[in-house]
Formats: C-alpha cells, sequence, structure tokens
C-alpha cells in the first residue's frame, strides 16, 4: 500500500508543488461530521485507552504509569500512559542515531509522500473525527477549537512544510565551464528532541514532523495532558508510513528527559514550545555540556507571551469587543497568543465595559466541551488552575485592581475558571506584566490625549513579543504606531484580534522571551532542521599549480 502510494506521487511531486489551507468543518447540528465525532467521543469516553512508549517501532511499558483525565471531569480517566526512564531514553536516542544516516539517504520525494498520506489521511473524516474527539476529551476544546487545531493545522503543516521544501529544492548554484555545482539539503548529524506543548495537538505533530521530513531522527515528549490526541498523531504518521525508529515517543518527566538529551554527545537540535522558564532551563543544560557535543545544537523555542490590544479613539469599538472577548477567552486563553492586557482610550471606555459585561455576563457559556453551545470549558489542569487562581486573588487584593466580571473559580468537578475582567489604574502592575495563562484580561483606561505615551508603554511593558494588535481608524497614525512597536510583536495585527494565526498567511513566533521567532507554517523553519552540503565536481583535472598571470 505504501509502495502504491509512493509511486503514485513521485511522479507528481515536483519543484512546482502547491497548496491550499485545509477547509474548515462547520459542525452543525445533525451533520455527518458531528455524529461521527459524537461517536468518537462516546467510543474514548467508554475506556482507558492504554499508551506505551515506543523505541524503534517497539511498545515498550515501564513500571512508571501515570494517567490523563478529562480536565472538565477530573474523576474521569482517559488514559494510562508510562513514562520513559532514564535507560529508555539513552536507547531511544541511540536508536535515533543509529536510523538517522539511512533516513536521510532516503530519497527526499519518499519522505515527503509519507507526510502527504498522514495529510490525506488526518482529512479524511474516520482520522479527522477521532483527533478532534480525542483533542475535545483530553484537552478540553470545544469542537470548533479541536477541528481548527488537530484536524485543519496539522494538515495544513504537513502539505505546506513540503510546499515549502519543493520551493527551495529549485535553488541550484551556478555551474561554470570548468566545474558542476550542487546544493542539497541533509539532515543534522546526531538526533533532534521534540517537547511539546498540551494547548495545541498541531503543534505536537509539527515538532516531531518536520525535523524528520528533513531528514532528522526525533526524541518527541508530548505533553502529560496531551498524551491521547498526541498518541493518535503518531498512529497516523505509522499508518502513512513512516518507518519504524525515526520518530521515537517517549512520554517522560521533564527534568529527566532534559537533562539525558543535552547530555548526549549526539544532540543535534531541540525544538521546543512551553515556558520561558523551561526554556531558559535547556538552554543552560546545552551550555554545560557545550564541550562534549559533536556538533552545535540548534535550539529551536516558541514560549510565551503577554500579548496586547492597544486601542486608539479612532478604532471601531464592536470590533475592539468582539476581538477581545475571542482573543482573551477562546480556549479559557490557553493560547500563547491570548490577549491578556488592553489600553483603552477613556473616551471609549465606558461603553467597551459595559459591552464586555453584557456578553461575558449573559451569553459565555462556561461548561462541558462536548456541550454544542458551550463557549469555552475548564483549564488544562490543577497546577494551571492554581496559578491562574492566585492572579484573580492578587486583583483582588490589590488596591489599583477591580474585577469587573468574572473571578470566580471551581475545582470541584473541572478546573475552572470564569472568563475575568479587570481594571487596573497601574499601568505597571503584574497582571499587566506577567503571563497567566488563563482567561484574564486586564484593561488600562488612558487619557485620550496620552496615546503617544501609551505606546511606549505598550513597547516597555513585557519582557514578552509574541503577538499584539493595534485598533486604529486613522491610517497615518495606524501605520506610524505599527512602525514603533515593531519589536513589540512577532505577530501583528491591525484591526483584528491578537489570535488566530493561519499556517502560510500569518508565519507565528516572537522574539524577547517569546522565542528564537523561527515562524512555524512560514518557509523558513524547516530549514532550521537542515544541513546544507554544497558540492562542486570538477569536470576536467588540475595540471598545473601556475596561475595564467605567472605565465
Amino acid at each position: 500500500m505504501y509502495r502504491l502510494y509512493c509511486r503514485r506521487y513521485a511522479s507528481t511531486f515536483s519543484l512546482r508543488y502547491t497548496t491550499k489551507n485545509e477547509p474548515i468543518l462547520e459542525y452543525r447540528r445533525d451533520s455527518k461530521e458531528i455524529k461521527q465525532v459524537q461517536t468518537a467521543v462516546d467510543e474514548y469516553k467508554s475506556k482507558v485507552t492504554r499508551i506505551p512508549c515506543i523505541v524503534d517501532g517497539k511498545e515498550i511499558w515501564t513500571k512508571n504509569i501515570q494517567k490523563q483525565v478529562l480536565p472538565f471531569d477530573h474523576k474521569h480517566v482517559l488514559a494510562e500512559y508510562c513514562y520513559a526512564d532514564g535507560s529508555l531514553i539513552q536507547k531511544a536516542i541511540d536508536s535515533a542515531v543509529k536510523n538517522q544516516y539511512k533516513w536521510d539517504l532516503m530519497p527526499i520525494e519518499q519522505r515527503a509522500n509519507i507526510f502527504l498520506k498522514a495529510a490525506d489521511l488526518a482529512a479524511d473524516l474516520k482520522w479527522r473525527s477521532r483527533l478532534v474527539a480525542t483533542t475535545m476529551l483530553g484537552q478540553g476544546k470545544t469542537v470548533f477549537q479541536a477541528e481548527i487545531d488537530a484536524a485543519c493545522e496539522l494538515i495544513d503543516f504537513w502539505r505546506f512544510n513540503i510546499q515549502h521544501l519543493a520551493t527551495a529544492m529549485a535553488y541550484q548554484p551556478i555551474s561554470t565551464r570548468d566545474s558542476d555545482n550542487s546544493y542539497m539539503h541533509r539532515g543534522l548529524e546526531g538526533f533532534v528532541a521534540a517537547v511539546s506543548p498540551f494547548n495545541f495537538t498541531a503543534i505536537g505533530g509539527h515538532l516531531a514532523s518536520a525535523p524528520a521530513l528533513m531528514g532528522n531522527t526525533v526524541l518527541w515528549k508530548p505533553s502529560d495532558t496531551a498524551l491521547l490526541s498526541n498518541y493518535l498523531v503518531y498512529k497516523i504518521l505509522e499508518e502513512a508510513g513512516l518507518p519504524p525508529g525515526i520518530i521515537q515517543f517517549v512520554p517522560a518527566q521533564g527534568e529527566e528527559f532534559g537533562r539525558k538529551i543535552t547530555q548526549s554527545p549526539n544532540l543535534a537540535a531541540i525544538t521546543f514550545t512551553g515556558s520561558t522558564k523551561t526554556f531558559k532551563t535547556l538552554w543552560k543544560w546545552v551550555a554545560e555540556n557545550l564541550d562534549n557535543y559533536r556538533t552545535f545544537p540548534r535550539l529551536i523555542g516558541e514560549c510565551g507571551g503577554k500579548n496586547f490590544h492597544l486601542v486608539h479613539p479612532s478604532a471601531d469599538l464592536t470590533s475592539v469587543v468582539i476581538g477581545t472577548i475571542r482573543s482573551a477567552f477562546e480556549y479559557s486563553g490557553q493560547k500563547c497568543s491570548a490577549c491578556s492586557r488592553v489600553y483603552i482610550p477613556r473616551s471609549l471606555s465606558k461603553e467597551f465595559f459595559s459591552q464586555m459585561k453584557t456578553i461575558m455576563s449573559k451569553e459565555l457559556r462556561i461548561d462541558s466541551p462536548l456541550k454544542s453551545d458551550t463557549f469555552t470549558s475548564a483549564v488544562i489542569d490543577r497546577a494551571s488552575f492554581n496559578r491562574i487562581k492566585s492572579y484573580i486573588d492578587h486583583a483582588r487584593s490589590s488596591s489599583s485592581t477591580k474585577i469587573l466580571v468574572g473571578g470566580e473559580y471551581d475545582d470541584s468537578t473541572g478546573f475552572y475558571v470564569q472568563p475575568t475582567l479587570i481594571e487596573t489604574t497601574d499601568p505597571k502592575d503584574k497582571l499587566m506584566c506577567e503571563e497567566i495563562f488563563g482567561p484574564v484580561v486586564t484593561v488600562h483606561v488612558y487619557d485620550d490625549n496620552k496615546f503617544d505615551e501609551i505606546v511606549d508603554v505598550v513597547n516597555q511593558t513585557s519582557n514578552y513579543a509574541l503577538t499584539g494588535s493595534i485598533f486604529c481608524q486613522d491610517n497615518k497614525i495606524l501605520e506610524k504606531t505599527r512602525e514603533r512597536l515593531i519589536n513589540a510583536a512577532g505577530n501583528l495585527y491591525l484591526n483584528d484580534k491578537s489570535t488566530g494565526s493561519v499556517v502560510n498567511q500569518q508565519p507565528f513566533g516572537g522574539a524577547r522571551l517569546s522565542g528564537t521567532n523561527d515562524k512555524a507554517g512560514g518557509p523558513h523553519y524547516i530549514f532550521r532542521f537542515s544541513s546544507p552540503l554544497a558540492i562542486k565536481n570538477m569536470k576536467e583535472p588540475l595540471k598545473t599549480f601556475k596561475h595564467v598571470s605567472m605565465e
């Protein structure tokens, strides 16, 4: 089956390969797709899925058994999995290093075909419904949020990475009458470690597969709270024809995994999405081991954000309100791009707060993600719940802050935090500076005539630079403000919310403490995992050491 597929695609894959974004299914009531998702949800809810480590294609169980629960019903166990211990992580490293050379020698069209097939499988309703269902259950996403993530974005990553590779393959250096010159992409020598987050199933699949496409072997450490959906991604790749031992699936305790990979002389790269603190720790451990490495490891990281909505007095208020609701509270604010600070002019503030209160109090249903009219559900786990709770408690006790809507939380059944709107008179309050990663947005009201000053405040307040939005209908001021905030965000939105980047439409990533800004979903990301080789082939042997000028 796999060979037939490769032969079919080998003749069509070319330097002109192009694709388009995967259409989003609507999941209307009684539609075929919603019925299939409901069936998949019922199937996974009715059992406990057992998830092993997978090393060199073999399923391996250790004694350290963990459980993944539903975040909106934490007494319900969704899956059991095991942590890889140090010896198993080392075995995975050895397997990856052993397999890399042969994998890298596979014709690049054949590698590409595997990921094209994986994309086709994920787009088919059979696998798509399972991806959506496991993301809804394990990560607490509504059907729409799961669809745009686990289906559309994952498929887009797989297809557009191949388009970007095909475009790059079009380049060849100049040959001369004396030599034929060529240029090829090869994988990195050693292995790549992929550490993926809970909040996007697609990021897990992308972090593991993008290096593999380029000829690398990968140790994939999925998030504990995204195990089931990530395991399903692995099974799709397996069915698509990914050979054993190319991606090692190794859930593990974070510090043990990090220590083990950074101590290996064969570490070639770390691709990471998660907290800035963890990425800094990995970077320090790499530095500690720098003299031991066979090659300089590449560090690719996408971390946190303290994303802003900056509102000018000329802004369209409806766009501001709707954009803030969606950016701050979709998926309970558990997106690194979520809006968590708003700067609003005094002339718009009264109506802004009024509209926000109305929508938040009367229209946002916070409930199980399995209910069709739920807007958002519980946060991912107890650690997140406690962290978000501490910020809300700070807002209650601080003299410079006032909770306008929300502020309630309850972990008796699930880890529920109500969408919370806070006003602060202090633009440097920690609610305006620190990442919360939850459904909490803080607003600072400024005098209309101090817009220029507030632009500087936006730029200087946070050490993050991931996303931000400017709402302004005056084009001259909009352009000037964009120029002034050029380093404040890696993804800047004009008159739109700060979330919702789409693969190959808004390549995603930020600078400062938000990461290395390598722009996942764009044309250059995959080449962080390539070590190009330039080859010169002389047509005639050299006959003399003398230059013409010497004769």
